[in-house]
């Protein structure tokens, strides 16, 4: 996310910290790198300008340039201007004083508005709030199977009817079910087009009227940069809308869209779609996004999808082990499931302080591979030689390389790694840090 932005302000900013005492010319430099990271980022041009002309009003004040600091003032200030650019604090889902809070998704074809519907839905579920899908975009009978098919795999109930019955009629039907059965939440999917029409919009104007929803939210793909804010504007002026859901954001490696659909259409950002499972989906923090941004990570973002992913008491039991030296091969795979759930590896690495420049240098889907082969590794090992890895001869080490369609290579690779990192927790257990990775620490 954001990788080719996050290269070259950080860049602009390193050649700062190079050099001394800054003076003007040095900040005008700087701010002409970052003049052309955003444009090439696909950054609206009077946001760009906007941005800019308030950084330069701030970094160039006589207590910035005079002081020992200066660079991480300008840090500071660059900081600050994108969190305000990306709406200055987080917009949350406005919910009904009386349930359900009724929520209606809109969009092109293709934005993802289905699948975000889905997302939505576990996102409350696992808020402990009680979701109903609907099915109403019946233009296009394969979203309300999409939708089926999803609520099944996800154990959440979704309301559909005949597609000859009007979208509205089932937005009814759904919302009074809702109320029966207690539901604390609807999510209608509604109808999508190639492009927007007088008739998609008088479709949708009429459901807001009828329906009267809490929340009114358009799915934009971020990957299309500034037709996104286009789509947003055209949208927002036709039906009214109460904010914005960025999808596709894992691969949008420029970040036009997030940075400029703010400033310009004044529509917050809800929530973003970060990867294709269905837990992929994160509330907008704009300062959190405005320190990945600038390459500082974002460690609020990873403990929270910790807490959610991981079994709070295995992991007590697995620090007991690491400390008593215990940790097997089987702690290794559940620890290797758990960080699974948490997004791709280089999706973790981006929100960790330092390690976010690292995250680049690992190609897509490698990392992936190399999880899927350790565990294949490991899971064609007998539950004895997962808790005593010692005892895997060049008998047995033959037998689970064919068993996981791996070398005997491989297998050494994975226990030499084990039986180091088995050495470190039982070092680091005692409270000592080894000299070789006491400068990786400071």
């Amino acid at each position: 996310m954001f990788e080719i932005l996050t290269e070259k302000l950080t860049k602009a900013i390193r050649v700062l910290s190079n050099k001394g005492k800054l003076n003007e010319h040095d900040i005008e430099n700087a701010l002409r790198e970052i003049r052309i990271a955003l444009l090439e980022a696909d950054v609206n041009y009077k946001v760009v300008k906007s941005f800019l002309a308030n950084i330069r009003e701030k970094a160039l004040s006589v207590s910035v340039l005079d002081s020992l600091n200066a660079v991480q003032q300008i840090v500071k200030i660059v900081n600050e201007e994108l969190i305000e650019i990306l709406g200055s604090s987080q917009s949350r889902i406005e919910m009904a004083s009386k349930p359900p809070t009724v929520i209606m998704l809109v969009g092109l074809q293709g934005a993802g508005k289905t699948t975000t519907a889905a997302k939505l839905a576990q996102y409350f579920k696992q808020s402990r709030a009680r979701s109903l899908l609907v099915a109403a975009d019946t233009r296009r009978p394969a979203a309300v199977n999409q939708l089926v098919v999803s609520g099944k795999q996800l154990d959440i109930p979704v309301h559909q009817e005949d597609i000859k019955v009007s979208p509205l009629s089932i937005c009814i039907n759904a919302i009074g079910k809702a109320k029966e059965m207690a539901y604390s939440v609807v999510i209608i999917d509604t109808q999508g087009r190639l492009h927007i029409d007088a008739e998609m919009m008088k479709e949708l104007v009429m459901l807001k009227t009828q329906i009267q929803p809490k929340e009114l939210l358009l799915v934009v793909d971020a990957m299309t940069g500034q037709d996104a804010i286009n789509i947003a504007e055209e949208f927002n002026s036709k039906i009214g809308l109460t904010g914005l859901i960025l999808t596709k954001m894992d691969g949008d490696a420029r970040g036009g869209a997030a940075l400029s659909i703010k400033s310009i259409t004044n529509l917050p950002i809800k929530f973003v779609g970060t990867g294709e499972k269905a837990s992929a989906i994160e509330p907008f923090f704009p300062d959190r996004l405005a320190s990945r941004i600038l390459g500082m990570g974002d460690m609020l973002s990873l403990i929270e999808k910790a807490e959610k992913a991981f079994d709070q008491q295995r992991i007590q039991e697995v620090e007991k082990k690491i400390r008593k030296a215990e940790f097997n091969l089987e702690d290794f795979l559940w620890q290797i499931n758990q960080i699974k759930k948490m997004g791709s590896l280089n999706q973790i690495m981006e929100m960790i302080p330092g390690l976010t420049r690292l995250s680049k240098s690992i190609p897509d889907g490698s990392e992936e591979a190399q999880v899927k082969k350790i565990e294949a590794i490991i899971q064609s090992m007998t539950l004895e030689e997962r808790q005593n890895p010692q005892i895997i001869n060049g008998h047995r080490r033959r037998r689970i390389a064919m068993g996981s369609g791996t070398s005997a290579h491989d297998i050494n690779r994975l226990l030499n790694q084990f039986y180091q990192m088995q050495k470190l927790t039982k070092i680091m257990s005692k409270g000592k840090i080894p000299a070789s990775l006491r400068g990786l620490l400071k």
